[in-house]
């Protein structure tokens, strides 16, 4: 459960990651509340997964997930470039990842 638990506060960093562009430096109410929201269930989701999970392993997960889901985001939403380099660099986050979460008993 405590792995859920992680991939939800992940879920929830991507949003707020998102949010704050959406928020325009929180001028905008409310892209600026739901940014806000999501910023506390992403932190409340990982400390609940902290109860039972090493502290460098979730924290590098949470924010693994956060920095590949952003990138996408921004590729997506924004138009940010996309480059090889790029998607090497997400698939080592990724690998880095996998490899954590196998490591971790």
């Amino acid at each position: 459960m405590h792995w859920l638990y992680l991939f939800v506060a992940g879920l929830f960093e991507i949003s707020w990651a998102v949010g704050l562009k959406f928020s325009h430096g929180f001028s905008q109410f409310l892209p600026s509340f739901i940014t806000v929201v999501c910023m506390i269930l992403s932190f409340y989701f990982l400390a609940l997964a902290l109860k039972s999970l090493p502290l460098g392993t979730a924290y590098a997960i949470w924010t693994g997930i956060g920095t590949i889901g952003t990138v996408l985001f921004g590729i997506i939403l924004f138009k940010e470039p996309i480059s090889i380099m790029r998607f090497t660099c997400i698939a080592l986050i990724i690998l880095g990842i996998t490899g954590l979460k196998l490591l971790t008993h």
